[in-house]
């Protein structure tokens, strides 16, 4: 069949049928590439939970540890409570100036698109 004797129906379908075909080989490719990061990945991955595992664990102990130290010179109810409440206001300290950066994120994003959609958009 000559190329002439084709109709515009076949050649579009042909196209589209193509283009489905690279899709889809893409999309392929796409997953065997994230297949094989995650397995080069696994181990650093693992190595780096078990780390901060462990780190969550010391921390615990040092905790631990101050809470003994206070019950030395105070009853074990109240080094308890000191070392609790030193945590939550580091943590809310903490918390804060996370609550404080992603703000000025936000609104250094939505100056941005204000600048970027120009004066008169809104």
């Amino acid at each position: 069949m000559a190329a002439a004797d084709r109709s515009f129906q076949d050649i579009l379908q042909d196209i589209i049928g193509d283009i489905r075909e690279i899709v889809r080989s893409e999309v392929r490719l796409a997953k065997a590439e994230v297949r094989e990061e995650a397995g080069r990945a696994k181990p650093s991955l693992l190595l780096t939970g078990a780390g901060g595992l462990a780190g969550f664990f010391a921390i615990l102990f040092v905790l631990l540890a101050i809470v003994r130290a206070l019950s030395l010179v105070l009853p074990q109810w109240a080094a308890a409570l000191t070392v609790g409440v030193a945590l939550a206001i580091i943590a809310a300290a903490i918390l804060a100036t996370s609550r404080r950066t992603f703000a000025s994120l936000y609104a250094a994003d939505q100056s941005e698109r204000k600048t970027a959609d120009g004066p008169n958009n809104r």
